[in-house]
């Protein structure tokens, strides 16, 4: 265990918090689960979920643990050949994915029977992209006609595909890329006409899907499916209306869950709202452990996130190239913004979202994707690390150099006045007879 600890390179702050989330993540999941276990006539066994939640954090650490190994410039020509495969996903998944709660969001494995959800991946690939043309347009800068092309073009097809099923990944990925293009220094002017027509074309959408639901409710195309569900929670969001929606129901056990864990939470194990909330050990974990490990445990879980995301800008403010800095930023921020939304959702100061916590969700695909992520901002880090490391090398090489030709020229200087000193006693020293005449 010490040579497999002292093996791994990159920044130690990331790896010690992914690290602690991953443990912390056990005791909450194994406690959400009784839901799911007593689902369809279950016997309530939880240990059966934790060894599923085990298997996936062991794999995913697996992944961490050998992404990191790839120097990270390499994602830079991956990410040009992974986009238009990750398009096909998206396409598959948009008309023949499994349908998991009203939204087509996942493929089946096949001869593995895991559900993947592809809009993670689509995430942390278009992230890589961007990342890869801001760094390459510091160098060869383009107009906005082919930054149009080159950059927002690819964006765009991968919204169109992520958003008809998943309105808050397609929302939070274009926000980041915003968000990334503004740290990349991509001209704000050239941003605002990206936002409005980003703005306008999703009116358009909304539009045109009122329109079908209007005239043909009965035949909406499978594209506009979900813009009644939007509607409906922002609705609710807004209006607090007492219907009972499945999304106000969770909303209000998660609010009574968070209630009733106070400051001090009522003990690992004792909630009893996990019992009600359908997705309490997923998108609602949060108000499990607030219930459990009260608000002293709500702020510790938000505490470890802030310290890691602290860890990111210090790994950005770090990085020796524009692609590292934004690598770090593009695939830290994403998983920091999204673990505060899922806060702010259980704590309703945010519409049902579905976004899960990270590293402490049960999900396989959610944790792989994110360890991939965490992988590659590390693999950033230990690169940066190397390099300090050459540089302490040769200045130690370089001090030691000096030393040796120090002490050589003073051996030197010592040897040539022995001989001086040795001719001086053998010649008795004429100097000093001429002086005394």
């Amino acid at each position: 265990m010490k040579n497999l600890l002292n093996s791994l390179k990159g920044d130690k702050g990331i790896w010690s918090f992914v690290a602690l989330l991953a443990l912390f993540s056990f005791m909450p999941v194994f406690s959400a689960s009784s839901n799911l276990a007593y689902m369809n006539h279950g016997t309530g066994n939880t240990l059966g979920y934790l060894l599923k939640h085990a298997i996936h954090i062991v794999f995913g650490f697996f992944i961490l643990y050998n992404i990191q190994k790839v120097p990270y410039h390499y994602f830079r020509s991956i990410s040009r050949v992974a986009l238009p495969i990750v398009w096909l996903l998206l396409a598959y998944t948009l008309f023949f994915g499994v349908e998991q709660g009203s939204a087509t969001r996942w493929i089946q494995v096949p001869f593995i029977g895991i559900s993947f959800q592809t809009s993670t991946l689509a995430s942390i690939v278009l992230m890589i992209f961007v990342a890869r043309f801001l760094s390459k347009s510091q160098t060869d800068p383009h107009s906005f006609k082919t930054s149009f092309i080159d950059l927002w073009i690819p964006v765009g097809i991968t919204l169109v595909l992520i958003l008809p099923n998943n309105f808050s990944t397609a929302a939070l990925i274009f926000l980041m890329v915003l968000m990334l293009t503004f740290v990349g220094k991509y001209p704000i002017k050239y941003l605002l006409i990206i936002i409005s027509t980003g703005i306008a074309l999703f009116s358009f959408f909304i539009i045109v899907a009122k329109v079908f639901e209007k005239t043909n409710p009965s035949h909406t195309p499978k594209v506009f499916a979900r813009v009644k569900t939007w509607e409906n929670r922002v609705d609710s969001f807004f209006k607090n209306d007492p219907e009972n929606t499945d999304d106000d129901y969770q909303i209000e056990k998660a609010k009574i869950a968070i209630a009733s864990g106070g400051i001090y939470g009522l003990g690992p194990g004792k909630s009893v709202q996990k019992n009600f909330l359908p997705q309490s050990s997923s998108d609602f974990i949060f108000a499990i452990i607030v219930e459990e490990y009260g608000i002293i445990g709500g702020i510790g879980v938000l505490a470890m996130y802030l310290l890691l995301f602290f860890r990111f800008i210090v790994a950005a403010h770090k990085a020796n190239t524009l692609f590292g800095k934004l690598l770090v930023v593009g695939l830290g921020f994403p998983m920091i913004f999204q673990a505060l939304i899922n806060m702010a959702v259980a704590v309703e100061l945010l519409p049902v979202t579905g976004q899960t916590l990270p590293l402490i969700s049960s999900g396989g695909s959610s944790i792989w994707m994110t360890c991939i992520a965490i992988g590659i901002i590390i693999s950033v880090t230990k690169k940066d690390e190397e390099i300090a490391e050459e540089i302490e090398i040769k200045e130690q090489r370089s001090a030691t150099l000096e030393r040796l030709i120090d002490e050589q020229i003073a051996k030197e200087n010592a040897a040539e006045e022995a001989q001086y000193s040795i001719i001086d006693q053998a010649s008795g020293n004429p100097m000093n007879a001429v002086l005394n005449k």
